[in-house]
């Protein structure tokens, strides 16, 4: 675990430093520069974009890494590089295409009237997801080389600088909303380029144009990958891309606020699984299997500590943390109870879906992800013109819970992987006995004051509790080597 302890330590570090930039645009910048219309515009542009992210990487993203420690001769390897640059282009080419010819009807069917202002912006969608499919493979192309944190540094912090300083301009009245939906796109272009010129420089390509010699069985993978890659991403934003067709847009930017407060849970998860996810393909590769479950393991138990934090600091901070943002976006604070549990429930399996894309049945996440983009589909047509977007959240925890269960299930009956210890219910124990006693405590203080004074309190008493309890012997050690540190530097 050193390698993963060490990146998941800096990508952990970057990725709230990123939440951080993210979180004073998405709770402050935007509402008070921006306004709750272009705000919901942003929101559903991006989200769109990142929908169609698999179909512009062609699954390559995936594919790279799980085929890449297989070639062990350098000019297969070097076939196979080249391969995954020129792949995406079988999609990218028709999608173009069809939305050039056919962008009327699209856009009379994914926007209901009263939101005509999304109209002329529709045509950005495919590009982000370009740019952010090429940005994926780029960023594949680094962590086969175990350099997972320069890239998690452009991905998370990157973006969201070029964001604040737009959010200033259009402040300034340098630029006008408008522009600003225009310098978003080319900031994800940007991002895409700065990705590229760091991959190139860790291993510059030699470009082939003969096929690799499993080209069939990477095809089938690829194919594979862009169907349950699309899976995920509906689970982040199918909800964000459905509302509009039924809601004005101005609840969009309402409901990403409280998404936004709610996915700060999965932070510690999107920073250690960087680097876990080549691991398990690597040790999967290896036959390892030993190893392969000691790291699901203290994968599991690790983000639940961590996620465990982040949840009782958001569910016991959300009321006065909706007193300090601009505006009225507390419609979305039962979302941020909904997908806070349902990022929580995530977090806590660990790299349970890494080991399943990596094992012979990895084609049951396609199936699961059918019945998955069925129900969310159909959960979301009946429960946002009944509840709003409290309605579309619970279709996505309804969603999240079939579809993980599912899928925890099929590793530990498949594969006899466990990702729950001894420790686990203690673990929940602490978060259950941290909100009970903490939920009715409130400081007759300014709402910054409260969080601040609240969250010093809760982190003392979960880490000690944590501590005592010896929940994870990782983070115990950590404590430990740092306490040590600290006082010989005293």
């Amino acid at each position: 675990m050193g390698i993963v302890v060490n990146q998941s330590a800096k990508n952990i570090v970057i990725t709230y430093l990123g939440f951080g930039i993210g979180a004073i645009n998405a709770l402050f910048l935007y509402q008070s520069f921006l306004g709750k219309e272009y705000y919901g515009i942003i929101a559903y542009l991006l989200s769109a974009g990142n929908i169609m992210m698999p179909l512009m990487a062609f699954g390559v993203h995936s594919t790279l890494i799980r085929f890449y420690s297989k070639y062990k001769d350098g000019l297969e390897r070097e076939r196979f590089m080249s391969f995954m640059l020129i792949m995406p282009l079988l999609l990218i080419i028709p999608i173009s295409l069809i939305t050039f010819f056919g962008y009327d009807f699209i856009a009379s069917l994914l926007v209901k009237k009263e939101n005509e202002i999304v109209e002329p912006f529709l045509w950005l969608i495919p590009i982000i997801g370009l740019f952010m499919g090429y940005f994926e493979i780029f960023y594949a192309w680094v962590k086969v080389h175990m350099k997972s944190v320069f890239g998690n540094f452009i991905s998370e912090v990157f973006v969201r600088i070029i964001t604040t300083v737009l959010l200033f301009s259009v402040h300034w009245k340098t630029i006008d909303q408008t522009t600003f939906i225009y310098g978003i796109t080319i900031a994800y272009g940007v991002q895409m380029l700065a990705m590229l010129g760091y991959a190139f420089y860790l291993k510059k390509p030699k470009i082939h144009f003969i096929l690799p010699e499993n080209t069939k069985e990477i095809f089938s993978y690829s194919f594979f990958i862009i169907l349950s890659g699309s899976v995920a991403v509906f689970l982040l934003d199918l909800d964000k891309v459905m509302i509009p067709s039924y809601l004005n847009i101005t609840e969009v930017a309402v409901y990403s606020v409280g998404i936004f407060i709610a996915t700060v849970i999965a932070v510690p998860s999107r920073a250690m699984l960087q680097i876990i996810y080549p691991i398990t393909a690597k040790l999967m590769g290896e036959n390892k299997m030993k190893e392969l479950a000691v790291l699901y393991k203290k994968s599991a138990i690790n983000l639940q500590v961590f996620g465990g934090l982040i949840l009782v600091g958001i569910f016991l901070n959300i009321n006065q943390m909706y007193l300090i943002i601009p505006g009225d976006y507390s419609g979305g604070l039962n979302a941020v109870f909904l997908i806070g549990l349902a990022k929580f429930y995530d977090v806590t399996l660990g790299n349970n879906n890494a080991i399943l894309l990596n094992t012979k049945y990895y084609r049951m996440v396609l199936l699961f992800g059918v019945i998955l983009v069925v129900m969310m589909i159909g959960l979301n047509m009946l429960l946002i013109p009944l509840y709003g977007i409290t309605g579309s959240a619970l279709a996505t925890l309804i969603s999240v819970i079939f579809y993980n269960t599912i899928k925890l299930i099929f590793v530990v009956k498949r594969m006899h992987l466990y990702p729950f210890g001894p420790t686990t219910l203690k673990s929940f124990g602490i978060i259950a006995f941290i909100l009970a006693i903490f939920y009715f405590w409130e400081f007759p203080f300014d709402p910054k004051i409260n969080i601040g004074l609240k969250s010093i309190l809760i982190t003392i008493s979960y880490l000690y509790l944590n501590y005592k309890f010896k929940i994870s012997t990782d983070i115990n050690e950590l404590i430990d080597k740092q306490w040590n540190n600290y006082f010989r530097k005293s």
